[in-house]
């Protein structure tokens, strides 16, 4: 099994790192292989509405001159994902929500990807804001249908300067019990395919509310 853990930080040995690799520590302790991709470090552009991922049906986003659709394919081969972000002004870090915006739009019309993978968040925050921004990148897990572990605490973790967050004894805990129960998901998932049938999926109902 194969977790990835995409980093939304421009920092690559800031806080939010430093929180993933808490969570993949644990991971790798139950023979999980782990992956730390780094996002926020690179120039992703936004979606763009044009709706062609929906036409062409190919797993791809029309924008290719970044490393999304990359990352997609990785996605869609992975077990578990996990996605950190460091707050920006109480959000996710743009960078981020470029790449989530175009990645579980381009996974959730193409046949739903990513759906029964297991997947978590974690937040790196220097004093507010991590609980806006915790919520927000849950918001695509939940959209998604994936299966979402849960810690002990809110999946938040302190510190400003590079490395400060592991001085967050707390924020520590709540990484590591993530990462267990991460790994112990992962295995019921695993050890449940063949055994127990999933839920029959849906096809997606869309509706708006003008008459």
């Amino acid at each position: 099994m194969k977790v990835l853990a995409f980093n939304g930080s421009p920092n690559k040995k800031g806080n939010t790192c430093h929180a993933l690799q808490m969570v993949t520590a644990e991971l790798e302790k139950e023979g999980i292989e782990t992956e730390i991709i780094h996002v926020g470090n690179k120039a992703v552009r936004g979606c763009l509405a044009c709706g062609q991922c929906v036409k062409k049906q190919n797993e791809q986003c029309v924008q290719v001159d970044d490393p999304v659709n990359e990352w997609i394919q990785l996605m869609k081969n992975a077990d578990g994902i996990l996605f950190g972000s460091p707050v920006h002004f109480s959000a996710i870090a743009g960078t981020m929500k470029s790449f989530l915006d175009r990645a579980f739009y381009v996974t959730g019309v193409n046949g739903s990807l990513l759906r029964h993978k297991v997947g978590a968040s974690v937040v790196a925050v220097r004093r507010s804001g991590g609980l806006p921004t915790f919520n927000q990148l849950n918001n695509f897990i939940c959209y998604a249908e994936m299966l979402m572990p849960t810690s002990n605490y809110w999946n938040v973790i302190h510190g400003t300067k590079p490395g400060e967050a592991t001085q967050d004894v707390e924020g520590a805990q709540i990484m590591r019990t993530l990462g267990r129960n991460m790994a112990w998901l992962m295995k019921l998932v695993e050890n449940g395919k063949g055994v127990i049938a999933p839920p029959e999926k849906e096809d997606k109902a869309w509706m708006h509310f003008i008459r």
